[in-house]
């Protein structure tokens, strides 16, 4: 049996002892995320935004793309970018997160894009409503899942493929659930899936396909790679695990004072500091955000701001003041919606290391009164 196909279809997990390979830098390389102190506004700007690219950038020409709906409906449709730019308009504050965020803090490591916290962004997004495109094409009442193709080819643990990936037709019926060709009023970037890409508000990720091409309805679950093989949380390598789809909770710190050039710890002067920064989740509004300045030991409640109605897929704003004392210090930030989950202190192991919301921790060195 050769290396890939011992590998074919299950994430490989570092030995002890072993460091990020040549072949995970690469992928960061390629792939970038959100500088934290980016946490500050509002909307990210698209270059600032995170990026996960699972093959190449294709190349696709907005002027001869175009787009099919196929499958289980009446009416097959073949739409261009002007077809869909007539039809009736959306727009939604979203915030996106990849699924393997924070996968690189884990013990044992799982080999793959080693994310650190920073796989996040929040975009205005444009286009139109998916719904009543599927409608307008006569979707069979025996559909369960609608499948999103994109224009990006390639191999993953053996497998070739396009990125495809399955949404139930229920997801797919959402009134949020949009076709986007702009990021913050501007045509989207071709990293971030130009001409035309799919948004499903609250899901991680992996859902919102890229380079779309081809959306196909289908009367079975789709067993596609991209669903049935990757983005699951399995501990062990037979278990086929349970599916990753909305985002849990989570918070992040904007960075305070100033970092260290190579191992990014912080430095702070003595005296009242404000901490501030963002927090989200995809399953059910925040509700509380909590900050520790002793690494976990007793916490205390950070102010966030007023739930934005108009924008609940989006990220909230959260601060909290500290008195800062002289030498070293650990804070930590957790959320909790209103599920009633809060994130962990403590790992919670998979081995693809997806939906990790383990809590933020920042090391800061207080410099005394100058």
């Amino acid at each position: 049996m050769t290396e890939t196909e011992t590998y074919r279809g299950r994430a490989r997990i570092a030995g002890e002892g072993e460091g990020v390979g040549l072949d995970e830098l690469a992928l960061a390389t390629r792939n970038h995320g959100l500088p934290l102190e980016a946490l500050r506004w509002d909307l990210t700007p698209p270059g600032l935004h995170y990026v996960l690219t699972h093959f190449d950038i294709p190349a696709v020409d907005p002027d001869t793309w175009a787009l099919e709906v196929t499958g289980a409906v009446e009416r097959p449709l073949r739409l261009t970018l002007a077809d869909l730019q007539a039809r009736s308009s959306a727009s939604a504050r979203v915030l996106l997160e990849c699924a393997g965020n924070g996968r690189a803090r884990f013990t044992p490591r799982p080999v793959s894009q080693p994310w650190l916290l920073e796989a996040v962004g929040t975009a205005q997004w444009g286009g139109t409503p998916l719904a009543p495109l599927l409608t307008e094409a006569g979707m069979s009442p025996e559909a369960v899942d609608v499948v999103f193709t994109g224009a990006d080819h390639g191999v993953e643990r053996g497998v070739e493929q396009d990125y495809a990936r399955g949404l139930p037709v229920a997801e797919a019926l959402r009134p949020e659930t949009m076709l986007a060709w702009s990021m913050n009023g501007e045509p989207l970037p071709p990293q971030h899936g130009a001409p035309v890409r799919l948004v499903v508000p609250g899901w991680y990720g992996m859902a919102h396909v890229k380079w779309l091409t081809r959306i196909e309805v289908l009367t079975e679950p789709f067993t596609g790679y991209q669903n049935a093989v990757a983005y699951r949380v399995a501990t062990e390598a037979g278990d086929p695990g349970e599916p990753v789809t909305r985002i849990r909770p989570r918070a992040l710190m904007s960075p305070p004072g100033w970092p260290d050039f190579m191992t990014r710890e912080r430095f702070v002067p003595a005296g009242p500091v404000t901490l501030t920064g963002r927090a989200w989740s995809g399953r059910a509004p925040v509700t509380r955000v909590e900050v520790s300045t002793d690494g976990g030991a007793a916490w205390a409640d950070a102010e966030l701001t007023p739930d934005d109605r108009a924008h609940p897929f989006a990220w909230r704003a959260w601060s909290h003041s500290w008195t800062a004392e002289p030498g070293t210090a650990e804070l930590l930030v957790r959320a909790t919606d209103a599920t009633g989950e809060t994130q962990p202190v403590d790992q919670q192991w998979n081995r693809q290391g997806m939906a990790n919301t383990l809590v933020q921790r920042v090391p800061v060195t207080v410099l005394p009164p100058r």
